[in-house]
C-alpha cells in the first residue's frame, strides 16, 4: 500500500484474470512456452461482415463524439435484439451503451449503491463484481454453492442471505466462471423469493447469452413481476469475439438508465464511434451467423472434460454455457507436488504456471477457494498440450 494513494485504490484488489494474463506475458517474454487458459477471450477473429461495417464507418467519416448513451440507431438495434432474442420490450430511454459491459456494471453500482448497502453475489461470480461493489461503497455478500449443486444458488440460500441492508443482486447466466446456466424454472423460483423484497435490484449479466449449449436462454427480466427491478447487462465481446472493441449495454428501468447516462457523462462520455457502428451490424444479424463459434466451443468442452476426467483429483460439473470449466481441485490441498506444497487453489494455479507453463486462474478470486478456472477459448491443439502438461505436473 502506498500512503500517497487513496484508500479506495489501496483497498481494491487487482483483477486476478488480468494479473495472471500479465504474469503469463512476462514469462513468454522470458522465452517460456506458456499456454494461456486464463483469459475469457474467444480465439476467433471478428466476423468479416462486422469488420466491413467498421471500415464503412471510417470511410463514411464517423469520427466525432458520440451521444453519451449511444447512437440512436444502435439503441434501436439493441431494442430489436432484446425483442427478437429475449422477448423483452424496451424503449430508447431504457438503453445505455457503454465502453464494455464492465463499465455498464460499474455505472449500475455507482448509481444504485450507498455506503453499507449489501450486494448479493451467488458464488462463484465474475471477479470484478465484488470490487466494483466495494468501490461504490457496497458490501459484497457471497451466497456459497458447490459443484454438487452445479454451482447454483437455491431459493432457500437466497432467502437466508437477504437482510434489511440488501440492495442488489448480481448474477451471470451462463455463468463466468462455472459455465452454469439457470433455467427459466430455476429463475422463477428465485424470483418468488425476491418479489417479497421489492427494494432489491437484480442485475442480470447475460454477456454469454449466445454461448449456451442448452439452446434456451432465460432472463429474470422476462417475468412481469421482476421487469421493473431487473437490469440486463450484455455486449458484443463474447458472442462476436469483439473483446477489444469495448461495447456493452444495459436494458432496464428508465430511472436507472437515466442515472447511468448521467454518471457516464462525467466519466467517459459516449463509447467509440466506429465500434458502435459495427455493433449495429452485429446485433442486426441473425445469431445463426455466429453458430459456428458456439459449435466449436461445445466440441472443445467435450474435449477438455474428457481430458480432465483422466487427471486424478480434478472434479468437474458439466458446464452448459460460456467457455470455462471450474474444477474442484481441493484433493491436492496439503499435498506436495515436486517439492511444492499446495495449500490452496492459488498455490495450485501458480504451480501449474511455473511447472507446466499453463496459465489458469485461482477460484479464490471468484468466491470459491476449492476451484480453479480453465478457459477453453483456445485451439484444440493448445487444449490437448495444456492438459497433457497439467496431468504430468500433478501425477
Amino acid at each position: 500500500m502506498n500512503p500517497k494513494l487513496s484508500n479506495r485504490i489501496n483497498a481494491m484488489a487487482t483483477s486476478a484474470t488480468l494479473a495472471m494474463a500479465a504474469k503469463a506475458r512476462e514469462l513468454r517474454n522470458e522465452g517460456k512456452d506458456i499456454i494461456g487458459l486464463s483469459l475469457g477471450e474467444p480465439d476467433f477473429n471478428v466476423p468479416d461482415f462486422v469488420k466491413k461495417a467498421a471500415v464503412n464507418a471510417v470511410n463514411e467519416n464517423y469520427h466525432s463524439y458520440t451521444p453519451v448513451d449511444g447512437y440512436a440507431d444502435l439503441k434501436q438495434a439493441i431494442i430489436t435484439k432484446f425483442k427478437r432474442d429475449n422477448h423483452l420490450t424496451y424503449t430508447p430511454t431504457q438503453i445505455v451503451v457503454s465502453t464494455g459491459a464492465k463499465q455498464s456494471l460499474a455505472n449500475l453500482a455507482m448509481v444504485l449503491l450507498n455506503e453499507g448497502d449489501e450486494v448479493l453475489l451467488p458464488a462463484p461470480y465474475w471477479v470484478s463484481y465484488s470490487d466494483i461493489s466495494k468501490l461504490a461503497g457496497g458490501v459484497p455478500v457471497e451466497i456459497p454453492t458447490s459443484i454438487e449443486s452445479d454451482f447454483k444458488i437455491t431459493p432457500k440460500s437466497l432467502e437466508a442471505a437477504i437482510t434489511s441492508k440488501t440492495k442488489m443482486m448480481i448474477y451471470s447466466s451462463p455463468c463466468n466462471p462455472s459455465g452454469s446456466v439457470y433455467s427459466e424454472k430455476e429463475l422463477r423460483a428465485l424470483a418468488d423469493v425476491l418479489v417479497n423484497y421489492p427494494d432489491i435490484i437484480v442485475v442480470s449479466d447475460e454477456i454469454y447469452e449466445h454461448i449456451n449449449f442448452t439452446e434456451i436462454h432465460a432472463s429474470m427480466a422476462t417475468f412481469d413481476d421482476m421487469y421493473d427491478r431487473t437490469v440486463v447487462v450484455n455486449g458484443v465481446s463474447k458472442a462476436y469475439s469483439m473483446t477489444g472493441w469495448r461495447i456493452g449495454y444495459i436494458g432496464g428501468p428508465e430511472w436507472i438508465a437515466r442515472a447511468c447516462n448521467k454518471m457516464q457523462g462525467q466519466i467517459t462520455s459516449g463509447a467509440n464511434c466506429i465500434a458502435q457502428r459495427a455493433t449495429i451490424t452485429a446485433l442486426e444479424s441473425s445469431p445463426k451467423k455466429i453458430q459456428f463459434m458456439v459449435d466449436a466451443f461445445k466440441e472443445r468442452r467435450t474435449l477438455i472434460l474428457d481430458l480432465l476426467a483422466e487427471i486424478p483429483g480434478f472434479k468437474t460439473n458439466i458446464p452448459q454455457g460460456a467457455f470455462y470449466v471450474f474444477p474442484d481441485i481441493s484433493y491436492y490441498f496439503g499435498k506436495t507436488l515436486n517439492g511444492t506444497t499446495i495449500n490452496n487453489a492459488s498455490d495450485l494455479s501458480m504451480y501449474l504456471l511455473e511447472r507446466a507453463n499453463v496459465a489458469t486462474v485461482t477460484g479464490e478470486a471468484f468466491g470459491n477457494p476449492n476451484c480453479i478456472r480453465i478457459s477453453y477459448a483456445a485451439s484444440e491443439e493448445n487444449i490437448l498440450e495444456a492438459l497433457k502438461r497439467i496431468k504430468e505436473a500433478v501425477t
